[in-house]
């Protein structure tokens, strides 16, 4: 299936299909408007476009229904759709632009909205796709480095969409709810697809936390994806007897913590499907009833953790009494695909990152985890976010989901500042929700019987907000590069070296 033939079949159904916010009221497209829109859109999108080099054409709008009937017009086939992040200026946009090979950059929703006010009908392109023909560009987050420009091909957007669809138990029933960045993989493959699958109603928005649950009545959403972490910010707002009393069934996405999903669930009456996944699509972790605390859930087959320098299957996690992990310099390694790609269909015009992460006819995530005996991954950071404390290793993940137990913890950041000596020493960065003193957190961490005495945090920043991708990604690099008082009026708590006080 391509997605134009999803499309296609929606011609003549005159079911709701977008609905959007406009002046304080709800509008809505049928799907029958909505791909007769998208139609005449991919006409005066082609009408621009010079033959003879890729038809690739930058997108760069907010979250509306501008947005989502560019979606639909480059899924007829004629060009592809490249998603610039709204995030990005100067330097670093005009690097998108040209490492995509975009011929123009659309950043006015003026030509969505004059097809959409339009009547006529339109030839649909002459370019027919195949499931394999490419479809869009999407940039990774850029955590750890620039960010790449992954291949996505219709067949990317149709199988998503078919598995989630169910995998979820979705139906045309439902109404989604799509607030993540249009331009990021999640909105695509897990907010649009499954609507287009089914022939569901879709709401476009963009995210906020105080307007999510408002969002949600007013268009009647029954499902939402999410990724990072808006499940934190929505549980952040003011809590109210009523908020159970919504049509919200089900949310799901990724990265969000144990607390977050179990709280969410309650607080708002409704499931929470949290998976492991990205951009690529090519390692898919998922959480199953029963997983142990702090898992990250089970591998599809053929996910394995592997250990980079060798290639091999790492050792199980051992664990001792109070729950500590005993052997991460055997344990932890990286997740693989280890049948090959998977979804994954390449980076555009980046072959060494591409090499990168299929080496040896294995996809590399960059993702580090270790593997319990009963086949359970725990996630333990990205690749480079390895700590060297007094000559052991550390992973970041681990000391995250220990610090987060803490009621008063909403958000924790865990990187490595240089020891003055050798090594790393841990800091942290912290987003309060309540009351905490060094006092209390110095006695938070004494019992904590899993957290060992070098995973204590050496530095301590107290911030308001944290440095994120467009998606909600820490960017643990600022941290670091901010050094152990960055330059600002953030209060720091500092260890003694050999002590366990905070001042």
């Amino acid at each position: 299936m391509t997605v134009r033939d999803l499309l296609l079949a929606r011609a003549d159904d005159d079911r709701p299909a977008l609905r959007w916010r406009e002046a304080g009221a709800v509008r809505e497209l049928s799907w029958r408007q909505y791909a007769a829109a998208a139609a005449r859109l991919a006409a005066g999108v082609e009408r621009r476009l010079a033959p003879d080099v890729p038809p690739h054409v930058g997108v760069l709008l907010p979250n509306g229904p501008a947005f989502a009937l560019h979606l639909a017009a480059a899924g007829l086939g004629g060009h592809v759709l490249v998603g610039l992040n709204t995030t990005r200026r100067g330097e670093a946009l005009d690097a998108d632009v040209a490492k995509a090979d975009c011929q123009f950059v659309i950043d006015s929703p003026d030509l969505a909205l004059s097809a959409l006010a339009a009547t006529e009908d339109a030839a649909l392109p002459g370019a027919t796709p195949t499931p394999e023909s490419l479809f869009m560009l999407i940039f990774t987050s850029g955590t750890s480095g620039s960010p790449k420009a992954v291949r996505v091909t219709h067949e990317k957007i149709t199988g998503p969409g078919t598995h989630l669809v169910r995998r979820l138990g979705l139906t045309a029933h439902d109404v989604h709810y799509v607030s993540m960045p249009m331009f990021h993989s999640n909105a695509v493959m897990a907010g649009w697809a499954p609507a287009l699958t089914t022939g569901a109603s879709f709401a476009v928005a963009a995210f906020s936390a105080r307007g999510f649950l408002p969002d949600v009545r007013d268009f009647g959403a029954t499902y939402a994806n999410y990724v990072g972490k808006p499940l934190t910010y929505v549980l952040a707002t003011p809590e109210r007897p009523d908020d159970a009393d919504n049509p919200l069934r089900l949310a799901f996405g990724n990265e969000a913590n144990e607390a977050d999903i179990a709280a969410f669930a309650t607080r708002f009456g409704c499931e929470v499907v949290d998976s492991y996944s990205s951009t690529e699509n090519a390692v898919i972790v998922q959480r199953r009833p029963g997983m142990p605390r702090g898992a990250l859930g089970r591998p599809l087959p053929g996910v394995a953790v592997l250990a980079p320098d060798s290639g091999e299957v790492t050792a199980d996690a051992v664990f001792d009494d109070a729950g500590r992990l005993l052997n991460p310099d055997e344990a932890i390694g990286e997740l693989v695909n280890t049948t090959g790609a998977g979804a994954f269909a390449g980076y555009y015009g980046d072959a060494a990152a591409e090499a990168e992460r299929m080496r040896g006819g294995r996809y590399w995530s960059g993702d580090l985890a270790y593997r319990d005996a009963d086949g359970w991954v725990y996630f333990a950071g990205r690749s480079g976010e390895w700590l060297r404390v007094d000559g052991e290793n550390l992973a970041a993940a681990p000391i995250e989901r220990i610090l987060l137990r803490h009621p008063a913890i909403g958000e924790a950041a865990v990187y490595a500042v240089p020891d003055p000596k050798v090594g790393d020493q841990v800091a942290c960065a912290l987003i309060l929700r309540g009351a905490l003193t060094p006092g209390a957190f110095e006695a938070f961490l004494a019992d904590q019987a899993d957290l060992s005495r070098q995973a204590w945090p050496r530095y301590v920043r107290i911030v308001d907000s944290l440095p994120r991708t467009a998606t909600n990604k820490v960017v643990k690099r600022e941290l670091t590069a901010a050094g152990v008082v960055p330059a600002d009026d953030a209060p720091v708590w500092v260890r003694a070296e050999r002590g366990t006080a905070y001042a």
